[in-house]
């Protein structure tokens, strides 16, 4: 039984007052309700079709909701079955007395635009979505929106889109907007065929033959996941190393990487299973109230029952302020931060949710972030791994067999580990969170006895994505559960040698080499009396064994020890710069080596793919072209990595070999002020491979969401009691 719509309370409505829009568009409600049928076929719902061009007519004056369905590029792997749910939510729509319209958005993919010069674009498509959304519903006069939620930067630029459109509908009087979200399906992982398996594994034997463990070690690290795209740049670093030693030929590995990629995507498409950028969205944009948990986490598309209960659910929404889009998330920040954390989500929606918060019209940095993140301890509550069968895909089945309930069910545990959550906050059920979980039946998490995902007892107490600040930048930050508490120890309070790279491209050229550290001791590109202070602060007990070593002795046991530390910068890579592309293929090339893994953290004012996990610290402001102190550091320089304490500071080595940790930083810039200006130069010249459309000039930067500056300096209002929940403004 379908739930009628109200109609829109507005004063305006340019359907009636403009006749052209009601010659216009009927033949395309009724070209997109024929195609719905014709799509669905037996699978249709409904009476006989009644949307003859006269009755569209007759809504469209009567001010009747007209809501687009919003869905994405069908050259992404989330949007291959897109047509299907349109389709569904289009009859739903009908039936309910709304006007639907469709529409989709470009969407990049991260993972193809990866180590090219696509990923100088992959940011700025999240404005780009942003801008062409509210240009066509503003164009269209269209009040709400049934949004198909993909990958990548697509998800959040929608969201920004809405809020915007909510915010401007407000600033003039209007309907507030109104919006749900139905995420695409998680796709299936590959797996790696048999056959191709065993041959891989007689790579891995010959390598030991050859007496280079390293890459057997590696090559079967990769074995052990889930083939997703992210995994098929694991094995090409490692499978690179084998060809330079020898092992295999370029022609077996390119046969290699072929059976491997053909063998990753299931037909049937979807977000990628990790837990990268775009199922970190997912849940982020469940956090944020904003999708009806019918659709929240699914193995397939839809059904026309679970679009229903999403469509229905907007009869309760329509015309009511608290649940306009802007207001929806702003009443949830703190609860989509909090299941961002315990989730242990991508360090892109850092950036993401201060954009969509700035877009809303709400004053937002990553500093408000990062202060709710750390209001209350918000333990790691997720233990996903794509070695283990935990993956996204796996997350879906255990909602969709009833176990469990997604993201209902992580709010209930982080209630139950003593996290403060805004229950009274509105969703688009039409309800509030309190209302949603009265009915606690499937809940805890512990109904899920076989390989549990989201947990009632915390694997550690803290998660999420730090903060970093510095004596040589402002920000920057480090996705803390992207890293074990092994690893955490491992680097914290340690000095780090810099190995500088101005670009990406140079990065991983070198990151591939097999004899890099080999080089960087031949060349003595970290000088011997910080060596030997290096190996007094980080290893004080083997000093005593360790001190009479020469040079290159001294070298291999540092690294053989993981004593050595080295931080990888990459920079040059910022929003103004070269579009702040993503470093995963180099800290995916530091992850896939056994000997720089346990060695290397990498520091960039660029991103990281959601996927990205160990010591990447990433999103540093200022950014070098702009003369950020990452602009200023060398190779050989030292910085002290006190990860716990959220702080990375640049060593003055004179005091450092004298045995005294001095933290100093002002001075060389002075000093290297020749060199900052040949980087520079080298920066603008590399800018221009960058389309000058795109590029982001006239943005803020980082810390404050990369969005246009007048996004920013309209956004005025304060989250904490600019807030309607009910009938009471939050005071």
């Amino acid at each position: 039984m379908s739930r009628r719509f109200p109609p829109i309370n507005n004063q305006t409505n340019p359907y009636r007052d403009n006749v052209q829009g009601k010659a216009n568009e009927p033949i395309c409600v009724a070209g997109l309700l024929d195609s719905s049928k014709q799509i669905l076929g037996s699978a249709y719902d409904g009476p006989a079709p009644d949307w003859t061009l006269e009755e569209i007519y007759n809504r469209l004056e009567e001010n009747a909701p007209r809501i687009a369905i919003i869905g994405g590029s069908p050259d992404h792997p989330a949007h291959i079955l897109d047509r299907v749910t349109i389709a569904r939510a289009a009859i739903r729509i009908w039936q309910n007395g709304g006007v639907p319209f469709a529409f989709s958005t470009p969407v990049m993919c991260d993972g193809t635009a990866q180590s090219n010069q696509g990923m100088s674009y992959s940011l700025q498509s999240r404005n780009a979505v942003a801008q062409m959304v509210v240009n066509q519903i503003e164009a269209h006069s269209y009040h709400g929106a049934f949004v198909i939620q993909g990958c990548d930067k697509q998800p959040l630029g929608v969201v920004s889109a809405l809020a915007h459109l909510d915010r401007i509908r407000r600033y003039r009087g209007e309907a507030p907007f109104f919006a749900t979200f139905a995420p695409a399906h998680v796709l299936k992982g590959g797996t790696i065929p048999a056959e191709l398996y065993a041959e891989l594994e007689q790579v891995a034997a010959a390598a030991e033959e050859r007496g280079a463990s390293d890459i057997a070690h590696d090559l079967r690290d990769a074995m052990a996941y889930i083939l997703q795209c992210s995994s098929n740049t694991a094995f090409q670093g490692v499978l690179e190393r084998a060809v330079d030693r020898g092992i295999i030929s370029k022609a077996a590995h390119k046969e290699y990487e072929k059976r491997l990629a053909v063998a990753t995507c299931d037909a049937n498409g979807g977000v990628c299973a990790f837990n990268g950028t775009g199922n970190s969205s997912r849940h982020l944009v469940a956090g944020l109230g904003l999708v009806h948990p019918a659709v929240e986490l699914l193995t397939a598309p839809p059904s026309q029952e679970q679009v229903n209960q999403a469509v229905d659910s907007l009869a309760l929404m329509i015309n009511d302020p608290v649940f306009g889009v802007a207001n929806v998330m702003a009443a949830n920040i703190k609860n989509a931060i909090r299941i961002h954390s315990a989730s242990g989500g991508s360090t892109n929606l850092m950036m993401h949710l201060v954009a969509a918060m700035l877009y809303g019209g709400y004053r937002f940095s990553l500093w408000d972030l990062d202060r709710i993140h750390h209001e209350y301890p918000v333990p790691d509550l997720f233990d996903y791994s794509l070695t283990q069968g935990r993956d996204i895909y796996a997350l879906a089945v255990q909602c969709c067999s009833g176990s469990i309930r997604g993201m209902e069910t992580l709010f209930y545990e982080l209630m139950q580990n003593g996290v403060p959550m805004d229950v009274d906050a509105p969703t688009v059920t039409g309800t509030t969170w309190r209302e949603r979980l009265a009915d606690q039946a499937r809940l805890p998490a512990d109904r899920v006895k076989d390989n549990p995902i989201i947990l009632s007892r915390p694997r550690r107490p803290f998660s999420g994505v730090d903060v970093l600040t510095g004596n040589f930048f402002e920000s920057a930050v480090v996705k803390i559960s992207g890293m074990t508490t092994a690893q955490l120890d491992e680097f914290d309070k340690k000095v780090a040698f810099v190995l500088y790279y101005e670009n990406e491209d140079d990065a991983n050229r070198n990151l591939l080499d097999s004899h890099l550290l080999d080089t960087v001791k031949r060349m003595k590109c970290f000088a011997e009396e910080n060596l030997r202070a290096v190996l007094r602060h980080n290893a004080p007990h083997r000093l005593e064994d360790w001190q009479t070593l020469d040079y290159d002795a001294l070298f291999d046991r540092m690294v053989e020890d993981g004593v050595l530390k080295i931080a990888v910068v990459i920079s040059g890579q910022g929003p103004v710069a070269f579009g702040m592309p993503e470093m995963f293929t180099p800290m995916q090339h530091i992850n896939a080596n056994r000997n720089l893994k346990r060695l290397a953290t990498l520091i960039s004012d660029g991103r990281y793919s959601g996927v990205t996990y160990g010591a990447a610290i990433g999103h540093m402001t200022p950014e070098a072209s702009l003369g950020g102190g990452i602009l200023y550091l060398e190779t050989g320089d030292l910085l002290y990595l006190n990860l716990r304490e959220r702080q990375i500071q640049f060593v003055n080595q004179a005091a450092f070999r004298s045995g005294r940790l001095q933290f100093s930083f002002e001075q060389v810039k002075a000093e290297r002020a020749a060199l900052a200006d040949r980087r520079l130069a080298t920066i603008r010249t590399r800018q221009r491979q960058v389309a000058a459309s795109n590029r982001m000039t006239g943005h803020t930067d980082a810390a404050h969401g990369v969005v246009p500056l007048s996004v920013f300096e309209e956004a005025v209002l304060d989250y904490t009691t600019d807030v309607v929940y009910g009938l009471q403004k939050r005071s």
